[in-house]
């Protein structure tokens, strides 16, 4: 699963005021009316209303930092869902538990593609640890129920972000 999404703006979606060096920003994935996805980029203190015009994906905050010239803007053009993983799941980002359902199918399906490593539980055993394969960084996600009921609500946003399953067109029955 990729698509190609903008990087970090450099101004505000909702203000258009231009972001300073650690400026808190709420990052939101939305559906636009067009059927594409979009990224509206706002400061965290200004009311987000206006960012989330679409169906909002999901969102995640970060400190602004400029891009200098010598960085590859390119490479973080495609969002995987390796990359969308790590974005959400980043340590330094504040959670949104909104997020929870997208990330445990994300970390479950990264796993299959051995991706992510599992490494237990943490000593509560609230959060499963996964070790990212080529970083070895450690992530925890929130351990999760993955019964019926979640795989039905996790739809809603792969839905949102791969677009609703195509209908399969039923075969036209012959006469004969």
């Amino acid at each position: 699963m990729e698509l190609i999404l903008h990087p970090l703006a450099k101004t505000c979606y909702a203000s258009g005021h231009v972001f300073a060096e650690g400026d808190r920003v709420a990052c939101h994935l939305v559906r636009e009316a067009t059927g594409e996805i979009g990224r509206r980029d706002v400061l965290v203190s200004v009311d987000a209303a206006e960012a989330k015009t679409g169906q909002v994906l999901c969102s995640w905050t970060v400190s602004y930092k400029a891009r200098h010239a010598e960085e590859n803007a390119g490479r973080a053009l495609k969002l995987t869902a390796e990359n969308l993983f790590v974005t959400l799941a980043d340590p330094a980002a504040e959670p949104a538990p909104a997020n929870t359902p997208l990330l445990q199918f994300l970390g479950l399906m990264l796993e299959r593609k051995r991706l992510l490593r599992p490494r237990g539980l943490t000593p509560d055993g609230e959060r499963q640890i996964y070790e990212h394969a080529k970083s070895h960084q450690l992530y925890e996600i929130p351990v999760g129920n993955l019964d019926e009921a979640f795989f039905i609500r996790i739809q809603g946003q792969l839905d949102l972000l791969m677009g609703p399953p195509k209908t399969p067109v039923a075969p036209v029955a012959s006469g004969a």
